[in-house]
């Protein structure tokens, strides 16, 4: 019987960066949340592990020793193999943490199937820093390097939000790289709606150097009267969250129209 998961697309909806640490990791503070749509991963029993790649960007993932759902599987003890089809619809080097969202929906298939260990947080960690928030796929809150979460509220469950980028990758090192190393101030207090609005993406200025191509995406999605607008962990996709589906619907319309090249996805926060 096959096992099918979503891999969450995942946004930070505040992202502070605090301070470079000695292990040249940065400390961080983000409010992580997911949308209701992603990646698809299908599992199969068989005699050993494989991951097969298709859709839009699966051409993003041309290096087998990079990938994140065979790293994800190695992992994970099991009884038996699972043959894993991976459908990808996110943007690689995008912001949303694609490969991470599909590392995390690869434990809960394991976790369906046979049950995950109990140190299985260390083990998502060691994939990379959002990989535990992605397992969860809830609002929470990370500090460190992103791993270490709190539980955060659902105010914002089932805002309508919708995911531009202006197809082009940015590789997260150099970003970091280019801030400016000042501390702007820790995450404010609130529900998760406030400090979403409240709170800043310190990585913004740093990838729009890079990818001045950013700032227009923020610019197009300013202008359709968002709750917020702002970009994703470190680009260089960005996002708006809206009252209702029809105002999301109206800009995604609107955007396309002006700029046919551009990738957008619609959904909801979860």
């Amino acid at each position: 019987m096959a096992i099918a998961e979503t891999a969450y697309a995942k946004i930070n909806l505040a992202l502070h960066v605090r301070r470079r640490r000695e292990d040249g990791y940065h400390e961080l503070e983000t409010l992580f949340a997911f949308v209701d749509t992603g990646d698809v991963l299908t599992a199969r029993s068989a005699a050993q592990d494989s991951v097969t790649v298709f859709g839009e960007f699966a051409g993003g993932l041309d290096d087998p020793f990079d990938n994140l759902v065979a790293k994800a599987l190695g992992k994970l003890p099991r009884a038996d193999g699972l043959a894993v089809a991976l459908e990808k619809n996110l943007p690689v080097a995008a912001g949303l943490g694609g490969g991470s969202a599909d590392a995390g929906a690869v434990f809960r298939m394991v976790q369906a199937r046979f049950g995950l260990p109990e140190d299985w947080h260390a083990r998502a960690a060691a994939l990379g820093a959002d990989v535990p928030a992605c397992v969860e796929s809830r609002t929470c809150v990370g500090r460190g390097t992103g791993t270490e979460l709190e539980a955060a509220d659902d105010s914002l469950a089932g805002t309508p939000v919708l995911l531009v980028n202006p197809r082009l990758p940015l590789a997260t090192g150099p970003v970091f790289g280019h801030w400016d190393g000042q501390d702007r101030g820790a995450l404010p207090a609130g529900d998760a709606r406030s400090v979403a609005i409240a709170g800043r993406n310190d990585l913004e200025g740093p990838a729009i150097s890079l990818c001045p191509q950013i700032a227009g995406v923020l610019a197009e999605l300013g202008g359709t009267s968002p709750i917020l607008a702002r970009m994703s962990g470190s680009g260089a996709t960005c996002f708006a969250l809206y009252e209702s589906v029809a105002a999301r619907d109206a800009a995604a319309s609107q955007i396309g129209k002006l700029h046919t090249g551009w990738w957008q996805m619609k959904g909801l926060l979860r």
